[in-house]
């Protein structure tokens, strides 16, 4: 099996093109189904079994539901036409704060699924002009536009929905 480069050696080239947009929505749109159908398939109590490092299973959809925060502001920032992104919180306090594995699933699932909701109708309703508005990215050192955004975004999700399989594939 390969192993996933981290999500923080990552690197991204920015060049999605904007007609790529609706495909990329949809592909945000569909992450809490899939994650759903995803963790259906796991045993529960596994849910917030601790690895070794890093977060259980519920904490890494707590983490997407987390970060959305930060994506809904960085699309109002576009949207004003601000010339850098506010900074990520790389030491996720927010997440760890929110202690999800005090949580059932289902509230896990159903706060992550309002959230990407509300972004996704933000995009959704996002004149056509502002998908490809620029600004700085802090911690990429680099111009992003908004299409990018949204790419970055499904790309997270599905680093951290990698994250819950390699877990599960651990623990089979």
């Amino acid at each position: 099996m390969i192993t996933k480069t981290p999500w923080i050696e990552r690197k991204f080239a920015f060049d999605t093109p904007a007609g790529l947009f609706p495909c990329i929505l949809e592909r945000l749109r569909g992450t809490p189904a899939r994650i759903s159908a995803l963790v259906s398939d796991i045993p529960a109590e596994l849910y917030t079994r601790k690895p070794d490092k890093g977060w259980t299973i519920q904490q890494h959809i707590g983490h997407l539901a987390s970060v959305e925060e930060l994506f809904d502001n960085r699309l109002t920032q576009f949207i004003d036409g601000a010339e850098e992104l506010i900074a990520a919180d790389m030491t996720n306090q927010k997440t760890e704060a929110m202690n999800y594995n005090q949580m059932s699933m289902d509230e896990v699932l159903t706060l992550f699924r309002t959230v990407r909701g509300t972004f996704v109708k933000r995009l959704e309703e996002v004149e056509a002009t502002i998908v490809e508005r620029s600004a700085f990215h802090p911690r990429l050192k680099k111009p992003m536009r908004l299409i990018d955004l949204v790419f970055f975004t499904a790309e997270h999700d599905d680093n951290h929905l990698a994250d819950i399989v390699e877990l599960w594939n651990g623990w089979k």
